[in-house]
């Protein structure tokens, strides 16, 4: 079963690695996880386009204008 994780950002830097973290440490697999960026100020953009290449297999990211 192939399911995705889609997770909305928006200036989360503080909390954001410790999300994506825990879902990496799962035991499941065949899923990917979408992270959405809705045109975060801090540092949220590079911690998800750094996820992305280090699991460009599971990790997707999204960057958008805010909305």
């Amino acid at each position: 079963m192939f399911f995705s994780v889609i997770i909305p950002i928006y200036n989360v830097e503080e909390y954001l690695r410790e999300c994506v973290d825990s879902i990496l440490s799962q035991s499941f697999e065949d899923y990917e996880i979408v992270l959405v960026d809705d045109g975060s100020t801090d540092k949220s953009r590079e911690i998800c386009d750094s996820y992305s290449q280090k699991h460009p297999d599971i990790i997707k990211t999204l960057h958008k204008p805010n909305g």
